[in-house]
Parts: structure tokens; sequence; C-alpha cells
């Protein structure tokens, strides 16, 4: 893992490519970090509405449950979408000079984790003060929160290196989001939806288990939704694929960086 350990030895570069990526985002702005919360907040406005006057899921504490969901999404998303285009705009730079170029993926998704973190504050203290039970569970939010950003950043560093050599990646990824984010339990629950998947028993088990994001979010969500602790499958399945998505992310870099700068 020596592509993540030039984190540490280099960590003053990456630090200053982190203020460089932080500032640009909010360079101008009035309200800086802030349009980062207003994101989020609106578009869980938005999505309560058509959720509870339209679809009527019945889901208790909904507001909070919606809110988690769109919080370790938006991080998700925007971070691969930020990742994917991360090296080409770092073109110049990276021709000019040479340095772990991996540092340039990771300080994208290191400003998004700033967001996450803030709203995942956010939504501890909400958790504290409307569902009681999640007292003695919210805390396992946060490590569980880091193994997500550890799948994050493993998963941006392969969209990355992949947009530098297949142009096409960063458009197929657009594209994608979208019904990933609606096939994605974030609006709705697999209990909800139970009624529906009856009869398609395998439908089911690809929506779960499938999709890497869903068990992710899921686990992340629990302690702070439901006041319970995760179910053990998620748990593992999060760990599991936190660890593929960095070892992945690892290799892929590895054979792909002697092209990085020709392909630039």
């Amino acid at each position: 893992m020596a592509v993540y350990a030039d984190l540490l030895r280099y960590r003053e570069l990456f630090a200053n490519l982190f203020r460089r990526d932080f500032q640009a985002k909010y360079r101008g702005s009035v309200l800086g970090i802030l349009w980062s919360l207003i994101n989020p907040l609106a578009l869980m406005g938005v999505y309560l509405v058509l959720a509870t006057v339209l679809w009527k899921g019945g889901i208790p504490h909904y507001p909070l449950y919606l809110l988690a969901g769109l919080t370790c999404w938006l991080f998700f998303a925007t971070s691969l979408q930020t990742a994917s285009r991360s090296l080409l705009d770092s073109a110049e730079l990276i021709r000019k000079v040479r340095f772990p170029r991996q540092l340039v993926a990771l300080s994208v998704v290191a400003t998004q984790l700033v967001t996450f973190a803030v709203m995942l504050a956010i939504l501890v203290v909400l958790s504290l003060v409307f569902v009681p039970a999640a007292r003695s569970t919210v805390w396992l939010a946060i490590p569980l929160a880091a193994l997500f950003a550890g799948l994050v950043a493993g998963i941006s560093l392969v969209v990355a290196c992949a947009n530098v050599l297949f142009r096409d990646v960063e458009h197929i990824l657009t594209a994608a989001l979208l019904p990933w984010f609606f096939l994605t339990p974030i609006l709705w629950t697999f209990t909800s939806v139970g009624g529906h998947l009856q009869s398609h028993h395998k439908l089911s088990d690809v929506l779960r288990w499938g999709n890497f994001v869903a068990p992710a979010i899921s686990a992340v969500r629990d302690p702070l939704w439901r006041g319970h602790v995760p179910r053990a499958a998620d748990v593992v399945y999060l760990a599991v694929a936190s660890l593929v998505a960095l070892a992945l992310g690892a290799f892929v870099f590895t054979r792909a960086d002697d092209r990085i700068a020709v392909e630039l």
C-alpha cells in the first residue's frame, strides 16, 4: 500500500494540494463552506416533500433517515465526479513536476470529506435530540463513516486513473449516478418496498448486495436513525468493500502511473 503511504511521506505537499482545492472550491463565495450544507439540506427538503406527500413511505424519523442517506450519497457521488476530472485539471502541474500523482485525486476526496464530516456532526446532534434510543449507538457512525471514506477514496482513485486513459469514463459516470441513486435505499427502505419484491428475490438480492453503496450507507445510517447497532452483514460488507476498493485503487494507479503523464 505504498500508494497510500505517500500521504504521510508527502503530507506537506498533500496539505498544499488540499488547500488549493478547498480554496478554489469556495473562492469568491460569501457563504463559503455553508454552500456545501445548503445543497444537501435543499435536496432533503425536496425529497422529503415528494416522499411523504406523494409516496407515503411510512418510515419513522424519515427526515433523519433521508438526510443520513443523502449525506453519504453526496459524498460518494461528488467525490467520484470531482476525482474523475482531477488529474486532467492538474495536467500542467503533473507534466512539469514529478511527484506522487495519486495525491491529486486523493486531495479532492479530502476536500469533499470536510463537508461529509460537518454533515455527519450535524446528524449526530440531530440523532441525539430526536432519537433518544440512539444515544448509546450514535458514536458507532464515526468509525463506520471512516470506513466509508476509505471505500470512496479507493473508488475515486480508480475513476481518476481510468478517466485519463479513457475520457468517456466521466460521461459514463455522470449518466450512471442518477439511476444509481434511485436504486440505492436513500428515499426508500427494503422493508417499505418488500411487498413489491416478494416475487423478485433475485432482484432484491442484487439491490441489497450487488450495489456496494447500499450496505455501506445502511451501516453508517442505522446507529443514527434507528438507534440500533447496524447489522453485522452490513458492517462486514463495508469493511471488506473498503479494503477491496483501496487495494483496487492502489493496483490500478500502479499500473497506470507511467501512462498518466504521457496521456495528459
